[in-house]
């Protein structure tokens, strides 16, 4: 009997690495950090299942055959001084083995020194903003997924909420550095795959590192509650064999390049309303319908009401402010580098013209521009 329960316990904790793929377990990742985790939360896992199977095995064991019923007769003693030793000294070097991996793991994960790339990571209600140092590259990462498939009008796809519109892009076998921070309020910036969770703090900035091993697109998440939207702010990386990522760059360094000369050419350029109307109907729906709401009837208590708005009807330069800036300690956010210039101008005339709001008045991308200047 004794022999048979032995073998079931080897063979329980035998199979605990193979059983470890479950979708209950930690996720293995790609990268030689993440597998490094993997490996000691499967170590200490082991060490834990042992030790429990030993306590309560002797536990058992001592119930059983030290039962009343066969005649057994409590020991009286009142303390020993060998048993207090061992039981402080087994516990004290169990600590000790588990902290030695545990702390070259953590030393290793917290080094981000003689890195390729770096990355600035900016969160916001409710997108992420990447900057690469060096590079003159930089853009928004929102949610990609319809907002028909969140109402329950269309059938949710494979990757619901946990797709977006740009994915962060980096190479394969190149150390990253990632330069954490916030905007607003604290987010968090979690990838699994990579074995990267840091926090976005206003006004800091954290720092992580990873170095992607295989090409593929990997999955996140913000994890930490940072708002209502909060569950509407994924994470996307797309990792690239290095020759591939240098031509991505070049060419996302050209389209911006080309959009900044574009926007300069609007400045002499005169929209018509019907246009602005257009376009600003879009930007808003995409952009700030999620507070103000699709008829700008806002959230009271929560998100002004742009329709019958005394600052949008009468006062322009304070609406094209807030617009560009955003108003500190509300959920109102910066949409200056959000929106491109002519989208700034449209979804401000738009605001002031939709909902029986009617005041005719047409914001031009230059206005957008000499705000930005102070004028």
């Amino acid at each position: 009997m004794r022999v048979k329960l032995i073998i079931v316990l080897c063979s329980v904790l035998a199979s605990l690495p193979l059983r470890a793929q479950g979708r209950l377990n930690m996720t293995e990742g790609v990268t030689e950090i993440s597998q490094r985790v993997y490996g000691l939360h499967m170590t200490i896992l082991i060490i834990c299942a042992v030790i429990g199977l030993l306590v309560f095995g002797v536990m058992f064991w001592a119930l059983i055959h030290h039962r009343k019923s066969k005649g057994a007769k409590a020991a009286q003693f009142h303390e020993s001084t060998k048993v207090e030793i061992l039981w402080t000294l087994i516990p004290f070097l169990i600590l000790v083995a588990m902290a030695i991996p545990a702390t070259r793991t953590l030393v290793a994960m917290e080094d981000p020194s003689q890195s390729d790339l770096t990355v600035q990571i900016t969160g916001s209600q409710w997108k992420w903003h990447y900057r690469y140092f060096d590079q003159d590259v930089e853009f928004f990462s929102l949610l990609a997924t319809l907002p028909q498939q969140i109402d329950g009008r269309l059938a949710k796809g494979e990757n619901y909420l946990l797709e977006v519109d740009r994915p962060l892009v980096l190479p394969t076998d190149r150390k990253v550095r990632f330069l954490i921070t916030s905007d607003d309020v604290i987010h968090s910036w979690w990838v699994p795959a990579f074995a990267v969770k840091k926090d976005a703090i206003p006004g800091f900035i954290n720092e992580a590192w990873t170095r992607i091993n295989e090409p593929g697109l990997y999955r996140g998440q913000c994890a930490e509650l940072c708002g209502k939207d909060h569950g509407f702010m994924p994470i996307v990386v797309e990792a690239r064999p290095p020759e591939q990522f240098e031509a991505w760059l070049d060419q996302v360094r050209a389209e911006q390049a080309e959009a900044r000369a574009a926007e300069q050419a609007l400045l002499a350029m005169e929209m018509s309303l019907e246009e602005m109307m257009t376009l600003g109907e879009q930007v808003y729906l995409r952009s700030c319908a999620a507070c103000h709401q699709a008829n700008g009837e806002g959230i009271p208590g929560a998100f002004p009401a742009l329709r019958g708005s005394g600052m949008v009807l009468k006062d322009r330069a304070a609406h094209i402010d807030i617009v560009l800036y955003g108003k500190a300690g509300t959920a109102m956010q910066s949409f200056d580098r959000q929106l491109a210039l002519k989208e700034l101008a449209a979804v401000i005339t738009y605001e002031r013209n939709a909902w029986g709001n009617d005041t005719g008045d047409l914001v031009q991308p230059k206005d957008i521009h000499q705000a930005r200047q102070g004028q």
